[in-house]
């Protein structure tokens, strides 16, 4: 670690305060669909070529694609007919709509829905809680019910979750041998992408998705094909509705929703439900013990406070709720991504 005077406070804050920007113009070109017509051109493009093809304004774009160029999202090259815009490896797997590993559904969603919530972060400091109601008029009671207040949101939410566990699904679920595990149930699965994961990389084993039924209609309509015969829905509220016996419980990204006490609640019901030698595999961003790190697990908590109920949480704390819960064993994988995984036996 350098001196105090090694360090260009003026230049961190200035790339601090430019953080909203940039992410906002790597959001805006996947929105108005620039990575997208570059791949489909299969040859780089002039500005005018790319502002004609997407119906934007010349100037407009020429700023754009220079920004993405600066953010290393676009290449360009110097030819005698003028610039010509082509996209990089990582615009190529992570920005393009086709893309397996895609996460353009996750940034719009941060776009459209999460940054206006940011909006009104110094008023959820201040009270200590989401705001829904002042960002989109609808009650913050029921975070989820603010979440999904719209089919068009709810589709968002579960696209831009798919997106996530398109890249960090394999990362959580190879964290520790499931395979002994043959009958799993995701609580809160979503939009099926890690129930997908899961069955590929563990053959033997079936997924039951236990989501609202407004969800698994959307689920069973738009990602999880009939044919996936290892992956099936049940329909319900696990808080408020039974939860049927299985080997293992996933709760991925569930936790961190809510407070304490309704993790307890949550925790003991899953419990009671596993059957003996089964258990519960927690997927989340875990906080260094001492809260100091890392920065993203620690801007996740605060979008927790925005949006949600919860907060992201420390091995030791995620550990405390699970023994509250009656369960022992209990192991603590960190994968170095995202996501992290800890798992709880009966």
């Amino acid at each position: 670690m350098g001196s105090t005077e090694d360090l260009d406070y003026p230049q961190i804050i200035v790339q601090y305060s430019n953080g909203f920007l940039i992410s906002k113009v790597m959001f805006t070109a996947c929105e108005l669909g620039v990575f997208d017509l570059l791949l489909e051109s299969g040859k780089p493009l002039s500005s005018d070529a790319i502002a004609a093809g997407l119906g934007a304004s010349t100037m407009g774009m020429r700023r754009l694609l220079d920004a993405c160029v600066g953010l290393k999202l676009l290449a360009v090259d110097m030819t005698q007919e003028g610039a010509l815009y082509r996209n990089t490896e990582i615009s190529n797997v992570y920005l393009t709509k086709s893309s397996p590993k895609s996460q353009y559904h996750i940034m719009m969603y941060y776009s459209n829905t999460v940054y206006l919530c940011w909006q009104y972060l110094a008023d959820a400091v201040r009270e200590g809680r989401n705001q829904y109601e002042r960002a989109f008029g609808v009650s913050s009671k029921d975070p989820f019910g603010a979440m999904y207040r719209s089919d068009e949101e709810m589709l968002k939410f579960m696209a831009g979750q798919n997106s996530v566990w398109s890249i960090c699904g394999r990362d959580v679920l190879a964290a520790f041998d499931l395979s002994p595990f043959r009958q799993i149930y995701d609580l809160g699965g979503g939009g099926g992408a890690l129930a997908q994961e899961c069955v590929s990389l563990y053959p033997n084993s079936t997924v039951t998705i236990y989501d609202l039924p407004e969800v698994v209609q959307v689920a069973k309509e738009q990602f999880v094909s009939p044919e996936e015969r290892q992956i099936t829905f049940h329909e319900g509220d696990f808080f408020n509705d039974s939860i049927p016996e299985a080997e293992l419980y996933i709760l991925s990204k569930i936790l961190h929703d809510w407070d304490d006490e309704k993790c307890k609640q949550l925790l003991a019901k899953v419990y009671k439900a596993c059957k003996p030698g089964g258990g519960v595999l927690l997927v989340e961003s875990l906080l260094n013990e001492d809260k100091s790190g890392p920065v993203e697990t620690q801007l996740y908590s605060m979008n927790m406070l925005v949006q949600t109920e919860g907060k992201e949480r420390t091995a030791a704390e995620y550990s405390k709720l699970l023994e509250a819960a009656g369960f022992g064993v209990i192991q603590v994988k960190r994968t170095g991504k995202l996501y992290d995984a800890v798992l709880g036996r009966k």
